[in-house]
Formats: C-alpha cells, structure tokens, sequence
C-alpha cells in the first residue's frame, strides 16, 4: 500500500529535493508551503502529476489531513530571512511543529523535524556531538531561530514521552545545491553569485571561519534514511565532517567560475559562529550514511543551475 507523505516547506531548497527523492520511491507526496521563502520553480516540475498535492498553508495554523509519514521542514534557515521577521520564525519553529505533533499524534504518523546545527550555537565543542548542549545566546539576532529550533526539539522529545508520537530529530549542518535562493544570504549562494556577475565576494570576518558543506542529495538520503530507521530517533548530525575555511570555499568558486572577482572584507555579524562542523559517527553507524558527493563535483553542479538562472 502506498504512502502518504507530507513535506512542510517542500518548495524550498531541501524540501523540493526531497519530493522528488519520495516520489521516486512511489510515495503519494502532499506539499505543505506558505510560500515565503519557498519558490514555485523548484516544485513546477511535479504538478500535474497525480501523486503530487500542492497546498498553500502556514503551519502556524493548524490542518487536519490523513497522512504516514510527516517531513517537517518549513521554517526560513538563512539569516536575512528569519531575522526579518523574528516572531513569525519562533511562531513557525514552536506553533508550527505542535501543529505538526497533534497531526501526528491524531493519525499515528511518523513525524521528522529537521532541526539545525544552529543549536550548537558558537560551539566551545569541536567537532559537534549529539551530546553536546551547545553555547547558545539567548536574546541576540539569532536567537529566534537557534532557541526555536531548541524548544522544537524539547516539543519532539515530550510528545514522544507523553504521547508515544513516533519521531524523529535530524540536526542538519551547512547544505548546498541546485534550487538554493539566489538572495538568502547563505555563503555558497552569496559566493557564486558574485562571482557570476563580476561582482566582488563579500566575506564576513577574515575569512578564517569554518563550515561544512553537505551537497543537497547527500542530505536528502540521510533524511531518509533516518525516517526508515528503527528505533533510532536522534537527534543526529547530519552533514559533512569536511571542514573548510570560508576564504578556502571563495578562492575555489573564483577558480571554477573563471571570475576575477575581487575578495573584500566586512565585520562578522553578531554571534556568528567561528567553527563549524559535525560529528557523524551516529549517523554512519546507526544508518549506514556519509556523504558522498565531492564537494568541487556539488560545486560545478550548483554553479551550473545558478548560470542557469543567470542565462548563460
């Protein structure tokens, strides 16, 4: 019998990669998107197809629907989004995912929340265990998507203790590819764009600053794999254990995209983290995952789509 899958934020970056992984799999997917950062580019290839539903809703409220399984996933995950309205980003991470555990609770579905890395904050631990309570700042700019990332987490965990809700936490680290919004601010799209256009790359702090990078695939299938897994819940870090220095990440876009884009400096935001990068041996040894994608194959994919976009 087949499936019934809904994806919350499924036209965004990740979640349009992965309906098409699910409907590849023979699921029947429902597509849950408000459309705020999600773009109806990245899903226009579904419709139409009859096991493919589109429905424009924010989670903030709630819906009742018959579904299996339940990815979460909407929520704005680069700064210059979820900053520009805050309160609706702590309303999307915490009345959003109890919408989504009562659904879940009511019709006995499997629920995955895609949580973040975010919750580590500016890590004193490296690289980052699932054990790890992070270093957090409460009341500064980020807080409305690190702390409600964290309070979705403990909604997870209680419903699981309280309800027997069946779920899962997938802590996702730095991820990159095709469908990524040109003007979200995130580092690869920043670069590549630049670059593209001539324009000269702005990096943030002195360029010394690390992050790892998942290609988007490598992703999806770790989301899945966590769904199918039993009785693994997490959380678990999901992404690369590459670590990389921003300047490092410039310095190859400007060489594969031939630019002579000059590289300039600005201040590091506040709380912007200095290191970043994931332990994934929970990951390898409870779901057999790593990444696989190397990072200047995801690169050359990634600026290909966004030359794409550019026309030429």
């Amino acid at each position: 019998m087949k499936k019934c899958i809904l994806v919350t934020g499924g036209a965004g970056f990740i979640g349009s990669h992965l309906i098409e992984r699910l409907l590849e799999s023979g699921g029947d997917i429902i597509c849950l998107d408000n459309f705020f950062t999600g773009e109806k580019a990245n899903i226009g290839k579904f419709l139409g197809l009859p096991e493919f539903e589109l429905i424009r809703h924010d989670i903030v409220e709630p819906i009742l629907l018959e579904v299996d399984e339940i990815y979460h996933l909407a929520c704005p995950a680069s700064p210059i989004y979820y900053q520009h309205n805050p309160v609706k980003t702590i309303k999307t991470n915490v009345i959003g995912t109890l919408n989504m555990l009562g659904l879940a609770k009511r019709v006995k579905a499997k629920l995955l929340l895609t949580s973040t890395s975010e919750v580590y904050g500016d890590p004193e631990v490296h690289p980052q265990v699932e054990e790890y309570w992070g270093h957090v700042n409460p009341i500064g700019l980020r807080s409305c998507y690190d702390e409600g990332k964290r309070v979705a987490e403990s909604l997870m965990v209680s419903y699981r203790q309280q309800n027997d809700v069946d779920i899962r936490i997938a802590r996702i680290f730095n991820t990159y590819g095709p469908n990524m919004s040109i003007d979200d601010g995130r580092v690869i799209s920043n670069f590549i764009w630049a670059a593209l256009w001539k324009k000269p790359i702005t990096i943030f702090g002195d360029g010394s600053q690390t992050r790892s990078f998942c290609y988007v695939s490598d992703m999806v299938e770790g989301l899945v794999k966590l769904m199918e897994s039993t009785p693994y819940t997490g959380p678990m870090n999901l992404g690369n254990p590459k670590e990389m220095k921003i300047i490092e990440i410039a310095e190859k876009i400007r060489e594969m995209t031939g630019t002579k884009s000059e590289i300039i400096f600005e201040p590091l935001p506040e709380d912007d983290p200095t290191r970043r990068c994931p332990d994934i041996s929970k990951a390898s040894r409870e779901l057999s995952w790593e990444p696989k994608v190397p990072f200047d194959d995801g690169i050359r994919k990634t600026i290909d789509y966004f030359r794409g976009l550019k026309g030429g």
